[in-house]
């Protein structure tokens, strides 16, 4: 029994219990402080462009005599094929070539050609899939112009077919972070099958104008700059369409082809590493990040809702389940080729298997294994471009509303 000399005092007991009352409560709040914090953190940083990308590699050395470049070896720099490598903050620019050696801690690639800058005193830069800058360096032909959109005049690359002759279109929209260069690579195999080519910039991609807020919807808004560029192309003489979009432009694409007044004049699409649904990339994305799940799931919500998604600093909210077109499928109509590989690394291809086993009457899924993000046509240039000419061969081109009564199975 405890003498009530040895009791701690009735008061001492109070105090002792209101100290850890306050210091939980104020885990929690601090707890609940953080999580929030990084709820718009992960919100901003989905809608918010790039303006400077970061580099991302280490540049151990250059030797000018054999024209080469060693690299820290990592999924992107020992790809087979040819890249771009960007240094000095993105104002240095080299095209490489083939590995000459990796031995898991640095390669060593040839450079083919050091269009801007030095890479004499580079220390660090990073890998790109899109080759030239303008379609000039590729050898084409092209016209600047403007399309109009409702935020402005958009500046685009016309590459008239051979001949100049009314013909179809394809219109090229590229991916988040990037410009128009991007789409060049496509341009040579449409050009071949006779399309005029339109590649085209959009709202916030640092080319054309400015949204009033300054922020991606992940296409849910950008989708009317597409339907901007149908409109020209239809208004030049073109007689159907064939809509190519990369990474985000995949998302742009799908939902001009299944959004716009227009559609009816599309003959098909074709996706190169698409975002076929924003929540299994950006929930890929976040665990790669190793941001909880809890946030996550948060911020979904949150950038759908109309009043909280102003935290991430849009005016409006974004459509995540008009976004998804595993789950809204059935509202295409027109043949889909998709090419995309399984070690992407951004986006994953999980929901283009998911497309194609949804509608396999349309869509035609060219898988590879090894190829990375938007880097299927330096990867592989021959299969690139035989799988689109032998596509392009098999589909009506006179107009939409033909390719609809006459259009191919995907498995043709």
């Amino acid at each position: 029994m405890t003498s009530r000399a040895s009791r701690p005092p009735a008061g001492g007991s109070r105090a002792a219990l209101a100290v850890t009352a306050i210091v939980v409560g104020s885990s929690v709040t601090l707890s609940l402080v953080a999580i929030a914090g990084g709820v718009v953190a992960v919100m901003r940083k989905i809608v918010t462009p790039e303006r400077r990308r970061r580099d991302d590699l280490r540049i151990v050395g250059h030797d000018a005599a054999s024209s080469t470049v060693s690299l820290t070896s990592t999924a992107d720099t020992r790809l087979p094929g040819r890249y771009s490598l960007w240094f000095d903050g993105g104002r240095g620019h080299a095209r490489l070539g083939e590995v000459l050696s990796d031995d898991g801690r640095v390669v060593v690639r040839r450079v083919e050609q050091v269009t801007a800058g030095s890479l004499d005193g580079a220390r660090s830069g990073r890998i790109g899939g899109w080759l030239w800058s303008d379609p000039g360096e590729a050898g084409l032909e092209a016209e600047e112009v403007r399309v109009d959109t409702e935020v402005g005049p958009a500046p685009a690359w016309l590459v008239p077919a051979e001949g100049g002759e009314p013909g179809p279109w394809m219109i090229g929209v590229h991916g988040r972070g990037v410009t128009r260069a991007e789409t060049i690579r496509s341009v040579p195999v449409f050009r071949r099958h006779g399309y005029t080519s339109l590649l085209v910039s959009y709202r916030n991609d640092g080319d054309a104008p400015r949204s009033l807020d300054g922020r991606y919807a992940l296409g849910d808004d950008e989708w009317a700059d597409v339907e901007s560029a149908m409109a020209y192309a239809l208004l030049h003489g073109a007689t159907s369409l064939v809509l190519m979009g990369w990474s985000m432009g995949g998302a742009l694409v799908l939902q001009a082809a299944t959004r716009s007044t227009l559609a009816g004049r599309v003959s098909g699409v074709v996706l190169e590493s698409p975002v076929v649904d924003w929540r299994t990339t950006l929930r890929f994305q976040g665990a790669a990040m190793h941001v909880p799940r809890v946030v996550q799931d948060l911020v979904l919500r949150l950038l759908m809702s109309p009043a909280l998604s102003r935290l991430s600093g849009r005016r409006g909210p974004i459509d995540l389940d008009r976004l998804d077109l595993v789950a809204g499928a059935d509202a295409l109509d027109v043949p889909v080729l998709l090419l995309h590989s399984d070690d992407d690394g951004f986006v994953p291809s999980t929901a283009s298997h998911a497309l194609a086993d949804a509608r396999p009457d349309l869509v035609r899924l060219e898988v590879f294994r090894t190829a990375r993000h938007t880097k299927l046509y330096n990867f592989d240039p021959q299969r690139f471009e035989g799988v689109i000419d032998g596509w392009l061969g098999r589909l009506p081109r006179a107009s939409g509303r033909t390719a609809r009564s006459a259009r191919p199975s995907a498995a043709d």
